[in-house]
C-alpha cells in the first residue's frame, strides 16, 4: 500500500504531533500499570462508557471529549470519582489526540462519527473501542479494517452481547452442528417508539460547536431532531433503527450461522408508518439477505406489537434437529420441534474488560468483537438500507414481495395484521417496497447496480474526510 501524508489525513490541528509520535507499548509493560483511556462522546452511551471503564482497577480515564459542553459534567464528576483524579476535557478531538500517554479511546459519537474518529485514534497510536454499529457506511467499514491492519492497532466494536457467556456456548453448539443444519435465521426487534413530532431550525445551544458535532456530514441548519440522539432516525447521522438496535441482532446471527463474508442478495421493504414527523428512516423493516444455503430474516416494528414466539427482541436459529432461541422469557436455549428442552446456556461477560485484556495480549484474536467482524455484521445493516432507499412506494397488499421466501412473505403477511391493529387500513396505507439487489462480497460491490454503488458511501465534507488511503 503506498504511503500517504499523515499530516494531510490527521489534519492542521492534529499536524506533526501524529506523524511522528511513537506507538504506545502498553501491553508489553508490568501489568500493574493502569490503561490511560479517553472516552470521546458522552451523551447516552458514552455515560456507559465512563461507568464501564471505571469499574475496571487497571484502566483510568484520563480525558473525556465532546462537542457539546453542556453534557460533560456528569461524566466528568463519574470519571474521577472513579479514577481519583479530574480528567481533561476536549472539546476537539484532535487535540486530544495531541496527547501521546492516551493509550486507547472509547469512542460513542454519533454513528457518522465513529470511523473518522477511530482512523484519526489508530494514525495517532491509538488502539479503538467503538459503538455499533461500526460505521455510518460500507465503504469506510472497510477502510478502518484497512488501517487497523496497516498500522498494527487493536479495534473492537462495542456489540457487548458477544462478549456474553451464554451467546458464546449458544455459538459452540450451534458450530458443532447439535441443531443440524440451519437454513433460516430470524431477529426481531418489536420495540415501540414515538412520534419526534417536528421541530423548527434554530441556532445551536451555546456551548455546542455545532460545526464540529456535523463533522463528516452534510452542513445543515441546527435543529434539535437532528441533534441528540433523534439523529438516530436522519440518513446523514444514523441508519435508523436496523443500525441503532437491529446490528445486536444482525452481528449474532451472522456469528452463529459463521458466514465471513457479505450475503448474495438483500431486499428490504418498510417505511415511517404511524405518523408524520421529521424523522427520515423506517420505523418498520423486514430485511431478507440470501447467502445460498441459509437465510437471515430481519424484522422491525415500531409501532405498539405483540411478541413472536414470546420474543419482543432477540434471535431464531430455525434447524433441522430443532431451534436455539435467545432472548424473551427462555433466554438462551435450544429446543426440539416438540418443544423439549435440549440445553440452556447462560452466563455474563465484559466486553470492555476484554478490549482491555486485549490490549495488554497485543493479540487480535483475543477480541470478542474484532472490527473485521463488526464491518461484516454492520454491512448487514447498510444493505438493507440501500435496498430500501432505492425502492418504491406502493400500496400495502396482499401478495408476496419477497418471491419464494415463505417465511420473508409471512412475515409480511403478520406487518400487515399488525399495522391494521394499529389503525392502518393495509387498502389506504403505503409502503416502500425495495429493491433486489445482488452483492459482490469479494469487491464489497453491487452487481451491474450504479445507484445502488453510489449509496455505499458518501461525499464528506472537509476538513472531516475519510481518505481513500489510510
Amino acid at each position: 500500500m503506498n504511503k500517504i501524508n499523515r499530516r494531510t489525513f490527521l489534519g492542521t490541528s492534529l499536524g506533526a504531533a501524529a506523524s511522528t509520535v511513537s506507538l504506545p507499548v502498553f501491553g508489553r509493560v508490568s501489568p500493574n500499570d493502569r490503561l490511560q483511556v479517553a472516552v470521546i462522546g458522552v451523551r447516552g452511551q458514552g455515560r456507559v462508557h465512563v461507568s464501564k471503564w471505571t469499574a475496571l482497577k487497571d484502566a483510568e480515564i484520563v480525558a473525556i471529549c465532546d462537542p457539546d459542553e453542556n453534557i460533560i459534567a456528569d461524566a466528568m464528576t463519574a470519571a474521577q470519582k472513579g479514577g481519583g483524579r479530574k480528567p481533561q476535557y476536549y472539546k476537539d478531538i484532535r487535540k486530544l489526540l495531541e496527547d501521546k500517554s492516551i493509550n486507547a479511546v472509547s469512542i460513542a459519537t454519533p454513528n457518522h462519527w465513529h470511523v473518522l474518529a477511530s482512523l484519526w485514534a489508530i494514525q495517532a497510536g491509538k488502539d479503538v473501542y467503538v459503538e455499533k454499529p461500526l460505521s455510518h457506511n460500507l465503504w469506510e467499514g472497510r477502510k478502518l479494517v484497512e488501517a487497523s491492519r496497516k498500522h498494527d492497532r487493536l479495534v473492537q466494536m462495542g456489540n457487548y452481547p458477544r462478549s456474553g457467556a451464554n451467546l458464546r456456548q449458544a455459538v459452540e453448539f450451534l458450530r458443532a452442528g447439535k441443531l443440524g443444519k440451519v437454513r433460516l435465521v430470524r431477529g426481531i426487534w418489536y420495540s415501540g417508539r414515538g412520534s419526534i413530532g417536528k421541530k423548527p431550525d434554530g441556532p445551536p445551544p451555546a456551548g455546542a460547536d455545532y460545526d464540529l458535532w456535523l463533522g463528516p456530514a452534510p452542513e445543515r441548519p441546527f435543529n434539535p431532531n437532528r441533534f441528540h440522539y433523534n439523529w438516530h432516525w436522519n440518513w446523514d447521522f444514523g441508519g435508523g433503527e436496523i443500525a441503532n438496535n437491529g446490528i445486536y441482532q444482525m452481528d449474532t446471527m451472522r456469528w452463529g450461522i459463521g458466514k465471513n463474508e457479505h450475503p448474495k442478495s438483500v431486499i428490504s421493504i418498510g417505511g415511517r408508518l404511524g405518523y408524520e414527523d421529521d424523522g427520515q428512516t423506517p420505523n418498520t423493516q423486514i430485511s431478507l439477505f440470501d447467502y445460498g444455503d441459509v437465510q437471515i430474516l430481519h424484522e422491525i416494528r415500531g409501532l405498539r406489537s405483540a411478541k413472536y414466539r414470546d420474543l419482543a427482541t432477540g434471535t431464531i436459529f430455525e434447524g433441522e434437529k430443532g431451534v436455539l432461541i435467545s432472548g424473551g422469557s427462555t433466554g438462551t436455549a435450544a429446543f426440539t420441534h416438540d418443544g423439549t428442552l435440549i440445553e440452556r446456556f447462560s452466563g455474563g461477560g465484559d466486553h470492555f474488560r476484554n478490549f482491555a485484556d486485549a490490549i495488554k495480549t497485543r493479540r487480535r484474536e483475543d477480541l470478542n468483537s474484532e472490527v473485521l467482524d463488526g464491518h461484516l455484521s454492520t454491512s448487514l445493516c447498510h444493505l438493507a438500507n440501500i435496498s430500501y432507499r432505492l425502492g418504491e412506494q406502493r400500496d400495502l397488499v396482499p401478495d408476496e414481495p419477497f418471491g419464494a421466501s415463505v417465511e420473508a412473505n409471512d412475515a409480511y403477511r403478520r406487518c400487515r395484521e399488525h399495522l391494521a391493529e394499529n389503525g392502518l387500513e393495509p387498502a389506504k396505507a403505503r409502503i416502500c417496497l425495495g429493491k433486489r439487489l445482488t452483492f459482490d462480497s469479494a469487491t464489497e460491490a453491487f452487481v451491474g447496480d450504479p445507484a445502488a454503488d453510489a449509496l455505499l458511501r458518501r461525499e464528506y465534507r472537509k476538513p472531516y474526510v475519510v481518505p481513500e488511503k489510510v
